[in-house]
């Protein structure tokens, strides 16, 4: 459309020009002592265009050829910016098909057609973790330190990524030592680093950092708290299974988990085995009390049997509480033929522990009848028992 413009405006130009010479009679008459020359007007205008085209060309000729070593300057870096460009991308695709081999091939060679920092770092980091995923740790490690002196402003994008891969390889130790050197205004707002720093805690099986770091990301909105919740209570458990804590300890992290947590059967059922250990029955008992008004767990009366002490009776009388809702729970009925037993109330233990066995025979109840016919006089039928827990425990 241009061309056709400017080729129709030189149209115009020359038949306004041709109309314009032919009514023009005008001359010009230059005199330069002794010389005297007379033009017609129309052929000095003529001239004086021709030479005004010349000049601008020659003009032009002249800006070209000094730009010349410019612009062709600017077409190599081109060619080099889009040859590296190409390079990388070709990397990342490899990459993420799972050619490692050729990720990490490529990555090297865009290095060495050496880019923008922002590029270059890239690239690094593309073939650490290629070599990571090749299990070339030496190499791996190379690249990461590479990326030191080259991309020295991406410090964030290289100590996280040399978290992770140390993660990955398990050294969590490591690990920590290199998310710990991070330090940014908001860095405990960085959810990203909070995460890696959450699976380097649970790697190194420091509990409570590992709450610490769950509650962060909830109050981040970075977990629902469905999730928080069982992440926590995961923590607590590995925590009481540890049994690092001494009895003050222990009472006092106990009471810190917040009540509707505590009410977990399995948390429960770790926390008052850790009491029983610890010979104090009488929060042991509350607590699986408490727990089993709130949701019915037939390992907690597993536990439950076990805290026998003073105030049997009052278990005995919780226990057929619940007998009440689960008439059917051999469980339960072995509890209570336990208490009973413990108590002297011969008669009433033997009918529980029967009971149990009729609901699922067990080596367990035959024991306990067997030990309560001895204590009572009956060794013909202790002997029984004894011989039936015998043929429970070989499956014969």
């Amino acid at each position: 459309m241009k061309l056709a413009f400017w080729l129709l405006t030189l149209c115009v130009l020359t038949a306004t020009m041709i109309v314009a010479a032919k009514y023009n009679s005008g001359y010009i008459l230059l005199v330069a002592q002794p010389y005297r020359i007379e033009l017609s007007l129309n052929l000095l205008i003529i001239m004086l265009v021709t030479l005004f085209i010349i000049g601008y060309f020659l003009i032009r000729l002249v800006i070209i050829t000094l730009q010349l070593p410019t612009e062709a300057r600017e077409f190599r870096l081109h060619r080099h910016h889009e040859k590296a460009r190409a390079t990388m991308l070709d990397g990342i695709k490899a990459f993420f098909e799972g050619h490692y081999t050729r990720a990490e091939i490529a990555m090297t060679a865009a290095l060495k057609l050496e880019e923008s920092p922002e590029t270059n770092a890239i690239s690094t980091i593309i073939a650490a973790r290629s070599a990571h995923k090749l299990k070339k740790y030496s190499e791996r490690d190379q690249f990461i330190i590479m990326m030191r002196s080259i991309a020295p402003e991406s410090t964030l994008l290289r100590l996280m990524t040399q978290a992770e891969l140390l993660l990955d390889e398990g050294r969590s130790g490591e690990a920590l030592k290199v998310l710990q050197a991070l330090h940014f205004t908001e860095a405990n707002q960085h959810t990203a680093l909070l995460h890696l720093k959450l699976r380097a805690w649970k790697a190194e099986k420091n509990w409570s950092a590992v709450i610490d770091l769950v509650n962060q990301l909830e109050k981040y909105g970075d977990f629902d708290k469905t999730l928080a919740r069982q992440l926590r209570q995961d923590a607590y458990l590995k925590k009481i299974k540890k049994k690092e804590l001494d009895v003050q300890s222990f009472a006092e992290f106990w009471q810190d988990i917040p009540l509707i947590e505590r009410e977990d059967s399995k948390l429960t059922a770790a926390a008052a085995d850790v009491y029983i250990e610890q010979g104090n029955y009488v929060i042991a008992r509350q607590i699986i009390e408490h727990s089993l008004n709130k949701q019915w767990d037939a390992d907690l009366i597993r536990l439950y049997t076990r805290c026998i002490g003073d105030n049997t009776l009052e278990q005995i009388e919780y226990a057929e509480e619940w007998l009440k809702s689960y008439p059917s729970d051999a469980q339960l009925l072995f509890a209570l033929g336990q208490f009973s037993a413990h108590c002297e109330l011969w008669d009433k233990a033997q009918n529980y522990l029967k009971a149990s066995l009729t609901v699922t025979p067990n080596h367990l109840a035959h024991l306990a009848l067997a030990q309560l016919n001895e204590k009572i006089g009956n060794p013909e039928k202790a002997r029984d028992h004894y011989r039936e827990g015998l043929k429970l425990t070989s499956g014969l």
